[in-house]
């Protein structure tokens, strides 16, 4: 199996049959396998360099001082979270050690006006924890809005692939719940653990992932229709799409969200990689689009917040 690539600006460009063609091949892909290499993606190269060196400052910081912007109790969504900390195959129910990396999370730029609504405000919208670095927070904001935009002509690709007018998902995701985190997996020495990955087998919570691994690297996987473990390329341009949880139960199953890992290996080099997890709004109920009973309703929010507890983060 090889991942199918798809030129997202080559899809905004058609017209007609050619566009028509084009959405179908999304179809295709989401039913298959969930992920895809995304080219023509848009975001400057200026943007995405800058917040590259902003995660790479981070993480060449000594514990004490990622320590600094650490989560200040279990649950907190933001900031960093240490080695040791998150175990991601329980969110499967599956019993690991802790996944070797740590990460830097950030969330919305903004809480939406009126927003009240105490769980929202105790969670997703808790305030990001900025660490001391000149240019980290510019940096990050300025991707963080690209990839925002980014996902909302995803998004609207996505509409047109399931038959829907292309601006059918706006009303969702306008005040998305959306997540930023930088992660960097330490060089492992010797034989992990049993069990024990870079990141554990899972599947992603929301709308859809976009990743950027770094150029070149190695670990990513995901499995395929067969039950065996296929390797994802890290292609200098582009970035890896996948949709999560909350999108194949909006579809109801007519598209996969597929198990995948970062595997740890003994005596790998160090790995960093940024992932924006797109969520759609709080208050956005997600019902089945063909209009079946398969899925009850949920709420994006709420769905999003059971799905961060399993993980023991």
């Amino acid at each position: 199996m090889t991942l199918s690539t798809f030129d997202l600006v080559a899809f905004l460009a058609a017209k007609g049959e050619d566009r028509r063609k084009r959405a179908r091949q999304i179809d295709e892909i989401c039913r298959e396998t969930g992920f895809l290499v995304l080219e023509g993606h848009g975001v400057p190269e200026a943007v995405i360099t800058d917040v590259w060196q902003a995660a790479a400052a981070f993480f060449a910081q000594p514990p004490e001082g990622k320590a600094k912007v650490a989560a200040p109790y279990p649950g907190y969504p933001y900031g960093w979270l240490g080695p040791d900390k998150e175990a991601l195959a329980r969110s499967k129910g599956e019993e690991t050690p802790p996944d070797l990396k740590e990460s830097f999370n950030g969330g919305p730029l903004l809480t939406p006006p009126g927003m009240t609504d105490p769980d929202a405000l105790a969670f997703c919208y808790q305030p990001t924890l900025w660490p001391e670095l000149t240019g980290f927070r510019s940096a990050w904001e300025a991707y963080y809005s690209h990839m925002e935009q980014l996902a909302g002509r995803i998004m609207m690709a996505f509409a047109a692939a399931l038959d829907l007018p292309e601006d059918h998902f706006d009303p969702y995701i306008n005040s998305p719940i959306s997540a930023l985190r930088a992660l960097h997996y330490p060089a492992t020495t010797g034989q992990p653990l049993d069990r024990q990955q870079r990141a554990g087998a899972h599947s992603d919570y929301g709308s859809l992932t976009i990743l950027l691994p770094q150029p070149g690297s190695r670990g990513l996987e995901i499995m395929g229709p067969d039950g065996d473990w296929v390797e994802v390329p890290a292609i200098p341009g582009t970035f890896v799409i996948n949709i999560g949880d909350l999108m194949a139960r909006w579809t109801a199953d007519r598209w996969v969200s597929t198990l995948h890992r970062v595997v740890a290996r003994p005596d790998q080099p160090a790995r960093q990689s940024l992932a924006f997890f797109h969520q759609p709004n709080w208050s956005a109920e997600i019902v089945p689009l063909d209009g079946s009973d398969s899925y009850e309703p949920v709420l994006s929010g709420p769905y999003l917040m059971d799905k961060f507890k399993a993980t023991g983060s």
